[in-house]
């Protein structure tokens, strides 16, 4: 089993696993665990150290989240980012009060002292912020190493008992060496040395999954994407002919996607595909619903009834595999901490209590990217590993409003285009996602000498590493012309294109 070098305690927030992903980066491997993780439990995995993450919540509130304090007296370092800091501060004698100035968005940073935290790390570089709490009084043996224009306290540190706290988020793209700083706090600070791949944790998921299914059957769900076809490969890397792949076509597929998922499945990866038609089944309970959530709630639920529906003509299956991922998890529920739900995902929270299988979720810890990764080394074909992210909910979480054919007719025939012109512009490999949203707007335009009164569409492309941040592609006019151009001329009944310049945060990629 891989040596835990790093332990990130959640405390919440919505970056928790972009702390883990940043050092995984490095080759370093960590491990999330609960805020109110004891420190025995903690010695147990004789970590080099800590990182507090930070949390939705304030330190003074009544409820507020605490560690086990003897994790202070454990002889390794430890680390606090944003509510972590304001964790340390309180736990070592120091205050925390409401900020006068909310601070949220970029800053810079102006280093203050030479902490081995900010080794090699220019002065005035940015950071990202994202509180309302400040640290007003430090504790007795810390002092400031870095501030910003609205926070005197931007990084603080006790050198002699080796505990950092920052008011920032090194973890995020948009702080500009904070993936540094957190390489000099594993590295230099705690000495970690061991190096982490890949492919060691392909091994161990396919030792495991042997290890757990035995001579049982698994039945494997598969959209066609990227998760499933990981997690398919995987499973028959492990398992062999005990897994049994199942392709659910739910008519919210993008057009010709049943047709490539079949092919790819058949030449690539070589393996029996069963294909259900049930089309009608998930329109029908669609039909009528506009709420979001529900929407997604609906969707997972069918799914998990077709799947059980097919399992049912097979003996001895007693898994279902699903290619669930980190930000899935991270947006949909805590599984480690209090973080605070941002929507449900169509294949996260497990199972329904009338269904008979376990799960197998074995990309359930990873990124997108390291997703990726494992895909090539399986063996997959780049253009399947490639391919842009397309949720599970699919194009229902795209139109609007009630999910119904002419509308997903629509949305899918502006969707092809749009396809179309990234890649032959050479701009689809250079972003993470780009889809067409049905906004169910409808405005006044002229078409010829004719008033028209049609549907609004929103073109929707962002550049990210993981999908947990995004920033909209700053596409070439020309580019996003001839897009709006041709879906306007190409697509009966719509009428206006907009573009969508906003980042996540503070919006999600997706628009519901």
């Amino acid at each position: 089993m891989t040596n835990v070098s790093i332990i990130v305690l959640d405390f919440g927030s919505q970056y928790t696993q972009l702390i883990a992903r940043r050092l995984r980066e490095d080759k370093i491997y960590c491990e999330i665990l609960p805020y109110h993780t004891s420190a025995k439990d903690i010695g147990a995995k004789n970590p080099k150290g800590l990182i507090l993450s930070g949390g939705p919540s304030s330190v003074y509130s009544e409820d507020a989240y605490e560690v086990d304090k003897e994790i202070y007296n454990m002889g390794i370092p430890v680390l606090g980012i944003c509510y972590g800091m304001q964790r340390i501060a309180v736990d070592f004698g120091g205050s925390v009060v409401r900020s006068l100035h909310h601070e949220y968005g970029k800053a810079e940073l102006k280093i203050q002292t030479d902490s081995p935290l900010l080794a090699d790390c220019e002065d005035n570089r940015i950071v990202w912020m994202s509180h309302s709490d400040k640290v007003d009084e430090l504790p007795v043996g810390f002092s400031p190493i870095a501030t910003s224009s609205n926070s005197p306290y931007a990084a603080i540190a006790n050198e002699e008992k080796r505990v950092y706290a920052m008011q920032y988020h090194p973890e995020v793209n948009h702080s500009e060496e904070g993936y540094l700083m957190l390489r000099n706090f594993a590295k230099n600070i705690c000495g970690v040395t061991e190096k982490w791949k890949m492919e060691h944790f392909l091994k161990e998921q396919i030792k495991m999954i042997r290890q757990k299914v035995g001579d049982a059957k698994v039945l494997c769900g598969l959209s066609g994407g990227v998760d499933s076809s990981v997690v398919a490969a995987m499973l028959y890397e492990a398992i062999g002919d005990q897994l049994i792949p199942v392709f659910v076509d739910n008519g919210l597929l993008r057009k010709g996607e049943r047709e490539q998922v079949e092919e790819v499945f058949k030449i690539n990866l070589k393996t029996p595909l069963i294909t259900v038609d049930a089309v009608d089944n998930f329109l029908g309970k669609l039909a009528g619903i506009s709420d979001p959530e529900k929407k997604r709630k609906i969707i997972g639920h069918t799914f998990i009834e077709e799947f059980e529906k097919e399992a049912k003509k097979h003996d001895g299956i007693k898994f279902l595999a699903q290619g669930t991922l980190y930000p899935d998890v991270i947006e949909s529920i805590s599984v480690n901490g209090p973080s605070e739900v941002i929507k449900s995902h169509h294949n996260v929270g497990g199972l329904p209590d009338w269904m008979d299988f376990e799960l197998i979720e074995p990309l359930r810890e990873l990124f997108k990217d390291e997703v990726r990764k494992i895909g090539l080394e399986l063996g997959l074909p780049e253009g399947m590993i490639n391919r842009h992210p397309f949720p599970g909910p699919g194009l229902a979480i795209r139109i609007m409003g009630d999910v119904n054919v002419p509308d997903l007719t629509l949305l899918r025939e502006a969707d092809v285009i749009l396809l179309e012109e990234l890649k032959a512009s050479g701009h689809y490999a250079k972003t993470w996602q780009a889809f067409v949203v049905l906004l169910n707007v409808k405005s006044v335009g002229v078409m010829g000498d004719n008033r028209t009164y049609d549907n609004t569409v929103c073109v929707r492309v962002v550049e990210a590493v993981d999908g947990m941040t995004a920033t909209f592609a700053h596409l070439p006019h020309e580019l996003l012309e001839r897009i709006s151009r041709r879906i306007i001329n190409e697509v009966d009944g719509i009428n206006r294109v907009v573009y969508d310049i906003s980042s996540k945060p503070p919006a999600t990629i997706e628009w519901e």
